[in-house]
């Protein structure tokens, strides 16, 4: 299999992927490998391990060149996306999760309304979750959702301009849930400009290490969100008063 694919992005657009990792060996070379097949290739597919105490730096080896590895000490996914960010080289960044798949025309789909409208600032694609086969079939039936494909603003789901990401600023290292979600409106808040394709993008896996289900406090991160994103709300709501 080839590296970087062999249909790269046209004219100057230059696509970097960043995949944080923490102990994900299991699911991680599915994921590497659905980034590699897309139809337009990415420019560099970076994994930055969090400090996995597991397999996963020897499952990125066996890709070689193909894929940079970086490594920091164990400090949450928000830390892992933003050193991903700092080392790209990329004018466009898109994140994806080391469980998650991406269709074969997901890059492709992203790409174009971002080469067609350079006013825009990032793209939303649809996601649709799946059980992970190699789960039992009595942990399976524990997981309820619809399997429907819906227009989701999350990692894997979405491609943004580097420099309207740097315009937002980082991950917020002090979330360890909820940190995309946190970004997302921090960017609807800076005005970002997206538009949504109506195709599928991004397979979502649903399995027992996933961070919902690991972590039973992050509904207290979204919380956190929330709050900051209505305090943001009602500081621009007084300051549009005072003018």
């Amino acid at each position: 299999m080839s590296g970087v694919p062999q249909n790269p992005p046209r004219g100057c657009t230059r696509v970097s992927v960043v995949i944080p990792c923490y102990n994900g060996e299991r699911y991680l070379a599915d994921t590497i490998r659905s980034v590699m097949r897309q139809e337009v290739g990415p420019t560099e597919i970076i994994v930055v391990d969090d400090g996995s105490t597991d397999g996963s730096r020897e499952v990125v080896a066996a890709f070689g060149a193909q894929v940079r590895y970086a490594r920091q000490p164990h400090g949450g996914a928000a830390r892992a996306r933003n050193l991903g960010a700092a080392l790209a080289t990329g004018t466009l960044l898109a994140f994806i999760d080391a469980d998650d798949l991406w269709t074969e025309h997901a890059l492709g789909a992203l790409i174009a309304p971002l080469e067609r409208d350079p006013s825009l600032s990032m793209t939303v694609g649809l996601m649709e979750q799946f059980v992970s086969p190699d789960l039992p079939d009595g942990a399976r039936h524990g997981f309820r959702f619809s399997p429907d494909p819906v227009p989701a603003r999350m990692c894997g789901s979405v491609l943004v301009r580097r420099s309207e990401f740097e315009r937002v600023g980082e991950f917020s290292p002090r979330l360890e849930s909820g940190e995309f979600t946190d970004w997302i409106l921090r960017s609807e808040a800076a005005g970002l400009r997206f538009a949504t394709v109506p195709q599928l993008v991004l397979r979502r896996r649903l399995h027992l290490l996933n961070h919902g289900v690991v972590r039973k406090d992050a509904r207290q991160d979204y919380l956190k969100v929330v709050k900051a994103a209505l305090d943001r709300r009602r500081a621009a709501t007084a300051q549009e008063g005072m003018a």
